[in-house]
C-alpha cells in the first residue's frame, strides 16, 4: 500500500489556509500582508521538505517487508560516509535558516543552528521509525544531521547578510516588521 504525499500534505494545506483565512479575518495581529506570506511560504516550505524526507510512504506487510534489523539502518558515525550527496540535505536546509529569524526576530546564530539540528533529529527518528513500523528503505544517517544544520546556517548567514545591504534592509522591515518593543 503506499500513500502519496498530495493525500496527506493537501489536506494538511488546506487546513493551513483555513486557519489563515480565520486568523487574517479576525483581524489577529501577524496574519496579515508581509507576516501572513512569510507563514505562507513557511507553510509551503514545510510542505516540500515534508514530501521529500517521507513520501511516498510505502507500506510493506508479509513477504514483501523489508527483513533487515532497523539498527542496521542507522549510520551514527561523522563523516565516515560523507560525500557530494550532501549537498542536496545541504540545500534543503537553506531556507529554514532564511526564515526562522523573520518568523522570530529572537532568533540568534545559536538558536537557528539548535532549532535546524532538532528539526533534521525529527527527520532522521521519523525516518528510523518509518523502517521500523512499515518496513520502508529509509535510512538514518548523522551526516544528513549535520548537512542539515549547516543548511540552516547558510541561510541563516544569508539573511543576515542581505539586511546589512540598505536596500534589502529596508524591503525585509517593511515585509516583516519587527515587532514593537514597549
Amino acid at each position: 500500500m503506499c500513500f502519496d504525499r498530495a493525500a496527506v500534505l493537501g489536506p494538511a494545506l488546506v487546513v493551513f489556509t483555513l486557519v489563515a483565512l480565520a486568523r487574517r479575518r479576525g483581524n489577529v495581529p501577524g496574519w496579515r500582508g508581509g507576516p501572513l506570506a512569510l507563514r505562507a511560504v513557511t507553510a509551503l516550505y514545510a510542505a516540500a521538505v515534508a514530501s521529500l524526507t517521507f513520501f511516498p510512504l510505502w507500506i510493506y506487510g508479509g513477504d514483501y517487508r523489508n527483513r533487515a534489523s532497523w539498527i542496521g539502518q542507522v549510520q551514527p558515525i561523522p563523516l565516515l560516509t560523507a560525500d557530494i550527496s550532501m549537498i542536496p540535505n545541504v540545500i534543503m536546509f537553506v531556507p529554514l535558516g532564511f526564515l526562522l529569524p523573520l518568523l522570530s526576530h529572537g532568533c540568534t546564530l545559536g538558536r537557528t543552528a539548535v532549532t535546524c539540528a532538532l528539526v533534521s533529529l525529527g527527520i532522521e527518528l521519523t525516518q528510523m521509525l518509518q523502517y521500523i513500523a512499515l518496513g520502508n528503505g529509509r535510512a538514518v544517517d548523522i551526516d544528513d544531521l549535520i548537512a542539515n544544520t549547516l543548511g540552516g546556517l547558510l541561510g541563516y548567514a544569508a539573511l543576515r547578510t542581505a539586511q546589512r545591504a540598505d536596500a534589502t534592509h529596508a524591503v525585509l522591515n517593511r515585509l516583516f516588521p519587527p515587532p514593537n518593543i514597549v
